[in-house]
């Protein structure tokens, strides 16, 4: 880092903590206001910091893991650990895929654990990060998005996201989709039968004529790719 950057990031670290220091003697939207910008100033600090990113994004899949071996309130917390470092990831490299895909895994997960009336608002906050990670790269969290619709009770949503899944090469194999207890609530209904009958006939090679498939190998408890090229 020049001198010269290091001097600006300085200055906008230091213009970002008298943002907080004046927000916290505001109040309403002002407050509201001057938080985000301190947060933006911040988030600007580390950015293009390829190893922060890297750090970050790893230390949450570590967590992510480590989460699978626990008890269910340590596991609560080790997974709210991993989801601050997705979400810092997010700010330092905005097109961080995995950290935009394992933010909304470890939602899903702590929602297995988590009390009924909570689940619904985790499964919304899954929802958003793999949304982002799909703005990242198409498709990518498609087969995620439909097992929150399956759960959510949102039928055609779930079929459309099925469909985007496929289309990109990003669908599990049948068994795994089968055996998926997020899939549970659509497996008995017509139109997902059709839509397995339909894509067993498609398991046929096929010729990328686009760079558009994406290399895709869940892991089926949790529904991810190691195989992506996480940060751009």
């Amino acid at each position: 880092m020049s001198i010269l950057s290091s001097f600006r990031k300085r200055s906008t670290l230091d213009a970002a903590i008298k943002q907080v220091a004046k927000a916290r003697k505001s109040e309403g939207g002002m407050a509201e206001q001057l938080y985000k910008g301190a947060y933006r100033g911040f988030a600007s600090v580390i950015q293009n910091h390829p190893l922060v990113s890297e750090s970050l994004y790893n230390w949450g899949f570590a967590l992510l893991h480590e989460a699978g071996g626990q008890e269910p309130e340590q596991a609560a917390a080790t997974l709210q650990d991993a989801i601050s470092k997705f979400s810092f990831c997010l700010l330092s490299a905005p097109s961080y895929l995995g950290a935009a895909i394992d933010g909304g895994v470890a939602y899903m997960e702590l929602a297995r654990i988590s009390a009924d009336d909570s689940k619904k608002p985790l499964y919304t906050m899954a929802q958003q990060f793999f949304e982002t990670a799909d703005a990242i790269q198409k498709g990518s969290a498609a087969y995620n998005l439909a097992c929150i619709h399956a759960l959510n009770g949102d039928e055609e949503a779930c079929l459309a996201t099925l469909q985007l899944a496929k289309d990109h090469g990003a669908l599990p194999d049948e068994p795994n989709i089968l055996q998926d207890a997020d899939m549970a609530p659509v497996l008995e209904l017509p139109w997902f039968k059709e839509f397995i009958e339909l894509a067993r006939g498609a398991q046929e090679p096929r010729t990328r004529e686009k760079d558009t498939t994406i290399d895709y190998e869940p892991s089926i408890k949790l529904k991810k790719s190691e195989d992506f090229d996480y940060y751009s």
